[in-house]
């Protein structure tokens, strides 16, 4: 990472709830600038001088490199894929539309960034950390795209943490137990995140504090590592 007197730079999908949005707001408690990618990021209740929203729809191939563009990357040393997106339905009723949609969110938008931000995560050292999910290691009934997904994502991270920790880069893997909007339909519940998740073992903010140690200088100590995290 670079010296902790410079101001640094994160960008965060998925910012606009859930896990994407607590780490976002843990960072910028931190000291960081945050560009944040979401498709509803004007929506979110984040709020603060040193955020930047970037409206981006994660399945446009073309709207990810436009809004890489608009990123200030001299100090950018930090990339967290955390955008999810879960329409779980049986194997045999799957259609090619929720299986391209899955792929191009959970997997293809994280390959590209970490290519595009690649220069500037060389130059400053930085880190790349994907939040995945339990079901891409064990994979689960009804979800068998979700799950090859997130295998996918597991993939990419051991992949570049083997071919980026030369130029002192790390890559790591977050598998969390949490509450969020994706989590609680997969559960058949209204989409809508439970405010009783709060202070509970799944509450998204209990990721940001182990994301943030990576993301630190005594963190650097793991690369290639996936880590569960709940409570």
């Amino acid at each position: 990472m670079m010296e902790n007197t410079t101001m640094q730079t994160a960008l965060v999908t998925g910012v606009s709830s859930g896990i994407g949005k607590a780490v976002a707001e843990r960072l910028l408690e931190m000291g960081f600038k945050v560009y944040g990618l979401s498709r509803n990021v004007t929506q979110t209740t984040l709020e603060h001088q040193h955020f930047t929203p970037l409206p981006c729809d994660l399945r446009d191939s073309g709207a990810i490199e436009q809004a890489v563009a608009a990123l200030d990357k001299s100090t950018l040393t930090l990339l967290v894929n955390a955008a999810g997106f879960g329409r779980f339905e049986p194997h045999e009723e799957l259609s090619t539309e929720t299986i391209t949609a899955m792929i191009r969110i959970n997997l293809e938008a994280p390959i590209l960034l970490s290519n595009l931000l690649l220069r500037a995560l060389k130059a400053n050292q930085g880190n790349i950390i994907n939040i995945t999910s339990i079901n891409g290691l064990r994979g689960k009934f009804g979800q068998s795209n979700y799950s090859a997904a997130q295998a996918g994502k597991i993939g990419l991270m051991r992949s570049n943490a083997r071919a980026l920790s030369r130029y002192g880069v790390t890559s790591n893997c977050i598998a969390p137990l949490a509450s969020t909007r994706m989590t609680d339909r997969g559960r058949g519940a209204s989409g809508e995140e439970s405010a009783s998740a709060a202070g509970t073992a799944r509450d998204p903010r209990n990721v940001a504090p182990l994301l943030v140690w990576l993301a630190s200088d005594e963190g650097g100590v793991a690369n290639g590592r996936i880590f569960g995290v709940s409570g």
